[in-house]
């Protein structure tokens, strides 16, 4: 495989899991009750798609073609994550759902950036965004620690 497609195919994994977790985010900001909650997670899904777009713009440099759809696990995630919120807290489902999805992500771009297998361009990519990965996990993972023990 070339330098090239091994850039796009670690960027395009990125690309998918970043997609997963914003369209996962703009749902449950139509889903949740409390508007504090809602404008999070609009907030959150706008970071995703920042992240996809730079993401696709690195692979559009190398000649590839960015990943347009998400992966069979974020879907699987989000459907679990609406029988969670509508069995039981609604708000508190969806945070905890969406936290395990940055969590995904999270891991993503540390594999991407400890690989030693990752091209140099692809860990660059990933190292550029990963702050914001950082921040938008620990944001999540406070929110629900906050609404656990709240509870």
């Amino acid at each position: 495989m070339s330098t090239e497609k091994k850039i796009q195919h670690s960027l395009n994994d990125l690309i998918e899991i970043a997609r997963d977790g914003g369209e996962f985010y703009t749902e449950a900001a139509g889903k949740v009750k409390d508007p504090e909650l809602a404008a999070l997670f609009n907030q959150m899904a706008g970071h995703k798609r920042e992240i996809v777009t730079a993401l696709s713009a690195d692979v559009a440099a190398t000649g590839g073609n960015p990943a347009d759809h998400g992966t069979m696990v974020g879907s699987m995630q989000q459907m679990y994550g609406k029988m969670r919120a509508a069995l039981g807290d609604t708000n508190y489902g969806y945070v905890a759902e969406l936290e395990e999805s940055e969590d995904r992500l999270l891991k993503a771009f540390k594999e991407t950036v400890s690989d030693d297998d990752t091209p140099a361009e692809a860990r660059i990519s990933a190292e550029r965004l990963l702050p914001r990965v950082v921040q938008c996990h620990d944001i999540m993972r406070n929110r629900k620690h906050a609404m656990k023990a709240a509870s």
